[in-house]
């Protein structure tokens, strides 16, 4: 039996949220449903952020509460920063939330309005009444490694926060490399530190392929150690609030890579490329990652390769 690699699919909520085309409600619901169906568990489905914010993100609580109530046994998580956040969350039946805390004060500033520390209090307030709640929590450490105002991130910075939010008690920690800028030696290098310091099993990593070194940051990080990998179907996304952040992952290149390393993912490669074809219809414009062109040559997966 091959080890597992959870897979944490955010292509509706980060892979959306920068389309300058609004997509649909029942759009959305059916990537959910698609994604479902292709064996994906963990699902980041929505921000609850302000609408003129994120006008991408106005439908956070119909989505919540759609899916929530037709997939019982999903795992849905929606981004929370504020407390005015967190009641939307609980009022749409969110039961996983993910909060966030940048290492740059800039993009801190740029992302949420507020500095690191004051974000890290808020962190604080809010995961004490989700453990009161009995809230799945994830914790986002952002700008890990690189800002986009501030360049270059000292990784004993990081380090000292990410410490300081393990603490806390979260299910999960995210280390970001929220605009695709950090380099396979210095993502191994943090996680591997970041492990002999908290718990690498509830560790993950966020990676973006601004550079094309998504798929190669994401194999150091299991060199590393690290279990839990963001992706996003198609390789959508990039941050409103963090110039020069391109596409995330995409979910296709790292279900390819880890079936030929070895691991497992529960995904079916043959229904997720049947998701990409309807998000092409859905956006206006072609998705895939780095595999498609080599994928779509193939026609389909060859008897011998079994994906899971």
């Amino acid at each position: 039996m091959s080890e597992y690699l959870k897979i944490y699919e955010v292509g509706v909520r980060d892979g959306l949220q920068n389309e300058q085309q609004l997509v649909k409600t029942d759009e959305k619901l059916r990537l959910v449903k698609g994604l479902v169906a292709a064996g994906m568990q963990h699902i980041e489905l929505t921000s609850f952020v302000h609408p003129k914010a994120v006008p991408q993100m106005a439908d956070a609580n119909e989505i919540m509460a759609t899916a929530v109530s037709q997939y019982p046994d999903q795992e849905f998580i929606g981004i929370v920063f504020n407390q005015r956040g967190y009641d939307r969350a609980i009022a749409a039946g969110c039961t996983s939330m993910a909060f966030g805390v940048a290492v740059s004060d800039s993009f801190s500033e740029s992302n949420t309005r507020m500095s690191s520390q004051r974000a890290y209090e808020i962190t604080c307030d809010l995961m004490r009444q989700a453990k009161r709640d009995g809230i799945w929590t994830r914790i986002y450490v952002m700008t890990a490694w690189v800002c986009p105002f501030e360049g270059q991130i000292n990784p004993y910075k990081t380090i000292a926060m990410t410490e300081m939010l393990y603490e806390l008690g979260a299910d999960e920690l995210s280390i970001a490399d929220t605009i695709g800028h950090a380099h396979p030696l210095q993502v191994g290098r943090l996680m591997e530190e970041l492990g002999k310091r908290t718990d690498m099993s509830k560790l993950a990593v966020h990676l973006h392929d601004t550079q094309a070194l998504g798929l190669a940051n994401a194999t150091t990080a299991l060199q590393a150690g690290v279990r839990i990998i963001d992706s996003s179907v198609g390789g959508l996304g990039g941050c409103p609030f963090a110039p020069g952040a391109a596409g995330n992952l995409a979910t296709e290149d790292l279900v390819f890579a880890a079936y030929k390393m070895g691991f497992g993912t529960g995904v079916d490669f043959d229904a997720l490329w049947g998701v990409i074809t309807d998000l092409e219809r859905m956006i206006g414009r072609p998705a895939g990652g780095r595999i498609k062109a080599w994928w779509e040559a193939q026609c389909r997966i060859p008897p011998s390769v079994k994906f899971g």
